[in-house]
């Protein structure tokens, strides 16, 4: 119990030192510094006055069309990064270029249960507690990141490509580089690596715990999507292929087998109010799933489906909302408490030499109260994601229920630095009930650059 005292006493004095840290300021806007390059030597001194203002004229619409182009394309939600502070742009703007990142450090405390991760996953908590399994005390900067965009504007249109890494690869904190996202974007097109089309970034709030929200979906794809935006941004629908990630139980009576088809998800977006700050959107994701069957020797596969509903309310200017769920069958990519919990599909517990997918459904919603110009932020959440039980469970230790509860306090010290503190409660329910649970405080420190 002393050790608890402890921990609320940090969490409270922490919470208390964050408007002292700095002064109060209101979020500045969009100012970053910018280089414009040219490969031809140009003499100023030589010319007369008024090519020397024509000339300062150029420079100064290249630069505003960069600073414009970077701003218009930047995308605010989950894990984005912030707005480039270092943009290098020829004289005409034809092609600019910026470089950004972030450094990260999370710490954080686990006690009366801990998760064997440095996300706090539910359904990574132990179901059989010992000595080893009360607390623990972690220390991670894999979140750190740097990111490179280049824009062209070319005769056909913009053409825009990002790149972007962190140090989440391998083991945890092995701290092994990782590409996140690598993309070109024109004309409506998307093609590479990105965040799967399901995922709604607008629709959860911010969390310190990198994973976030258990019933929320923020998987990497590899995807040729389309995009279009109708009535000046009100309505937007998109449309992607891409790659499949499985995650199945075969038992004895199947094996893997490679995918044959792509995952296919579709969304419809309608967005509202100052600079569409509230949306709703419908989204689905179509699979096909396979699997060679041992007993015949022929191949087999099984449908997936999964719909979404989510969006992002902005009641009144200090208090948004956030909220989202989705339901459906073989889409454990889809639900982040289930990815790679082998249940997209399962021996039939009915007939196991057939196969077939559970249901699965989540939902979060969560507030955020912006307090002194968005200088502080608190928000809080909860979140949970349920395997349905039908015609019997293929194991009493399978995993039927998670929780996810969480509060935070968020201090934007500078447009650059953040300090963050929060408290998150987990739990895990079995097939057989049997449950267990965890908690953990956490503080966050990011700088961005």
């Amino acid at each position: 119990m002393k050790r608890f005292r402890h921990l609320f006493v940090w969490l409270l004095a922490s919470a208390a030192l964050l408007p002292a840290s700095a002064q109060r300021h209101a979020r500045s806007e969009y100012d970053p510094t910018l280089y414009l390059i040219s490969v031809h030597e140009i003499d100023t001194f030589m010319m007369d006055c008024g090519a020397r203002q024509e000339a300062a004229l150029k420079n100064r619409m290249a630069a505003e069309g960069a600073i414009r182009d970077h701003e218009q394309t930047w995308r605010k939600g989950y894990h984005q990064p912030e707005k480039p502070q270092f943009i290098f742009a020829s004289k005409n703007n034809r092609f600019s270029l910026a470089l950004g990142g972030a450094i990260e450090l999370r710490t954080s405390y686990d006690f009366d249960g801990l998760i064997n991760s440095n996300d706090f996953i539910p359904a990574r908590i132990p179901m059989s507690p010992d000595y080893n399994t009360a607390q623990q005390v972690m220390m991670d900067a894999t979140a750190s990141s740097l990111y490179l965009k280049a824009i062209s504007n070319t005769r056909w249109g913009r053409v825009t490509v990002f790149v972007q890494g962190d140090f989440r690869g391998g083991s945890e904190l092995s701290y092994t580089p990782h590409l996140r996202s690598a993309y070109v974007n024109f004309a409506g097109f998307t093609a590479g690596r990105d965040y799967t089309t399901f995922c709604d970034l607008e629709a959860v709030a911010p969390t310190v715990d990198y994973q976030g929200p258990n019933a929320y979906n923020s998987r990497f794809a590899t995807m040729l999507r389309y995009e279009h935006a109708f009535w000046r941004d009100i309505l937007r629908v998109g449309v992607a292929a891409e790659m499949p990630q499985v995650s199945a139980t075969y038992g004895n009576h199947f094996a893997p087998l490679k995918q044959r088809m792509p995952d296919f998800p579709v969304y419809a977006q309608v967005a509202w109010g100052e600079n569409r700050a509230s949306h709703l959107r419908a989204s689905a994701v179509f699979r096909n799933l396979y699997a060679h069957n041992l007993l015949t020797g022929n191949n087999t596969s099984l449908f997936g489906w999964g719909v979404q509903g989510s969006g992002h309310i902005r009641v009144i200017p200090m208090l948004d909302l956030y909220m989202s769920g989705v339901y459906g069958k073989g889409i454990t990519p889809y639900i982040s408490d289930l990815n790679g919990s082998g249940l997209d599909f399962i021996p039939d517990p009915d007939s196991p030499t057939s196969l077939t997918t559970p249901a699965m459904y989540g939902w979060q919603a969560a507030a955020q109260i912006h307090l002194f110009s968005d200088w502080l932020t608190l928000s809080g959440g909860y979140s949970t994601a349920v395997v349905r039980k039908s015609g019997g469970i293929l194991s009493p230790n399978q995993y039927r229920e998670g929780q996810y509860i969480f509060g935070n306090l968020f201090c934007h010290v500078t447009p650059r630095m953040t300090l963050a503190v929060e408290y998150l409660y987990g739990s895990r329910e079995n097939m057989d009930g049997a449950t267990n649970h965890a908690n953990r405080a956490s503080l966050m420190i990011k700088y961005t650059f």
